[in-house]
């Protein structure tokens, strides 16, 4: 099976583009496909047709654009295993993995479906005698999306439905490792009534970005992926004026407290940590485990569980990232960490040529290691002993990355301390992965974003929309 992923441009689809990626099929090992790369003439035709789309979609009022998107979505309910299927070829996560987090994007639209609800501005009445002020939402123009290769339905699902629902236009470049998914989600939207021009999909590389980034007819752009790069991007659009929001990396710290059921942690902390091969930004990359009582008690019932769940591991999304994370792993060793489980010398027998690798778990990981500093993105957990929970706290908080947290204990009381005093922008209590509901914001701190205002959720809202203030009189009209 051989194919080539198109662009979307302006409600079609177009295969085009001198240069050529090609596309993977993780589990086999085996190429499947390619994908053009969009140079600046198809990058200049995807933003005049979003450009041109702009003026009567955002004349469109909120309720009939929540109207498509309800058939929108209605269309994803329906096409979700096929999209499933899709995102399983090109990516390698498991069916069910695929699926749940096709549905975390669906459940962001629904959320933009209720935008008329949303975009209700605040009315204030007789501020000075005979004069009122309120204020109005309305929309910037061309937005960009640029998302990852771990997410590549939800994320876009993050984006472009607030968006549009907000009266913008908007072009996604997907990533290059498994572009199908998206051209998908375009083709649906367009089916369900959304404009010509409302939704683009432009293919290629970081040329491609680039030209994006730097358009004088791009309003706003939205990143995620690493945190080089999303601070580079978000520099870069700054500096051509454009709203950006830049999400980046990830070293997010699971604290388990002596109190905890662990036999509750133990089973969370492994399907955090190696779910999706551990290529999350969520995932729970370190332990860490107060007091030497609970690290001995925990990695003995995670053992257990670990070995089950190698069996259904996911691979990783390429050869050249299998090296990376296993030069990680002999790192971990070099550096002195206690390796206790090897991933290396895991991989289903089935899939041979496939990118596959299990889970390795280190304890007695010291805070000066490169592999408790760095993100590796793949199936490896470390483990920290701290002898309290202020001793936790500070060390989560001296980290470069603040994504995403979690604790684990009985105590109200510990719970709320930590919630408080925490500097990260997720934080989950006997939640391994606190990813919020649509009604609340995505966001880290510190080099985990680089941007003022988080994805879905009010502060989406907010990215997607300008504030404009009137100060009305009305005076008495007086005839002669």
């Amino acid at each position: 099976m051989s194919y080539e992923v198109p662009h979307f441009i302006n409600g079609k689809t177009l295969i085009s583009g001198s240069k050529k990626l090609d596309v993977y099929n993780p589990a086999q090992g085996e190429k499947i496909g390619v994908v053009g790369v969009a140079d600046q003439a198809i990058v200049e035709q995807a933003v005049l047709a979003a450009k041109t789309a702009f003026g009567a979609w955002s004349a469109t009022t909120a309720q009939q654009r929540a109207k498509i998107l309800f058939r929108y979505k209605a269309l994803l309910d329906q096409h979700l295993p096929d999209i499933a299927k899709l995102l399983t070829l090109e990516h390698g996560k498991t069916l069910t993995e695929a699926t749940g987090s096709i549905q975390r994007g669906i459940d962001v639209l629904e959320f933009a479906c209720g935008m008329p609800s949303h975009l209700k501005g605040e009315f204030a009445e007789e501020v000075s005698q005979g004069m009122d002020c309120y204020s109005m939402h309305q929309p910037l123009g061309v937005c960009v999306g640029i998302t990852p290769f771990n997410f590549p339905a939800m994320i876009p699902l993050w984006m472009f439905p607030i968006a549009i629902a907000c009266g913008n236009t908007f072009i996604i470049k997907p990533s290059e490792k498994d572009p199908s998914c998206v051209i998908k989600l375009a083709e649906l939207a367009k089916e369900a009534g959304v404009p010509d021009g409302v939704v683009n999909v432009l293919q290629g590389d970081k040329d491609t970005v680039q030209a994006l980034i730097t358009h004088p007819d791009v309003n706003a752009v939205s990143f995620v992926g690493s945190s080089a790069v999303a601070k580079q991007v978000y520099q870069t659009s700054i500096l051509h004026g454009k709203r950006a929001q830049a999400f980046g990396g990830a070293k997010n710290h699971c604290v388990v407290m002596p109190d905890a059921d662990l036999d509750q942690a133990a089973n969370d902390l492994v399907l955090s940590a190696y779910g999706s091969a551990g290529e999350r930004c969520m995932a729970i990359s370190v332990v860490v485990a107060v007091g030497d009582d609970v690290a001995d008690a925990l990695i003995k019932k995670m053992q257990t569980k670990i070995e089950k769940f190698n069996l259904d591991m996911s691979p990783l999304i390429t050869a050249e990232h299998w090296q990376r994370v296993k030069s990680y792993v002999e790192l971990g060793i070099k550096e002195g960490a206690s390796l206790i489980m090897n991933g290396l010398e895991t991989k289903p027998s089935a899939q041979a040529n496939g990118f596959y690798m299990g889970c390795s778990l280190f304890d007695h990981v010291k805070p000066t290691m490169r592999v408790y500093q760095e993100e590796i993105f793949g199936p490896v957990l470390c483990i920290i002993r701290v002898p309290d929970l202020a001793a936790a706290i500070q060390c989560i908080n001296t980290h470069s990355y603040a994504n995403g947290t979690a604790i684990y204990t009985a105590s109200g009381y510990h719970a709320r301390h930590f919630a408080e005093k925490i500097q990260v922008g997720m934080v989950g209590i006997n939640v391994s992965v606190p990813v919020p509901v649509p009604q609340h914001s995505f966001g880290g701190w510190k080099q985990s974003i680089f941007a003022d205002i988080g994805m879905f959720g009010p502060e989406a809202i907010r990215f997607y929309t300008k504030l404009k203030t009137v100060t009305a009189r009305w005076l008495k009209r007086t005839t002669s």
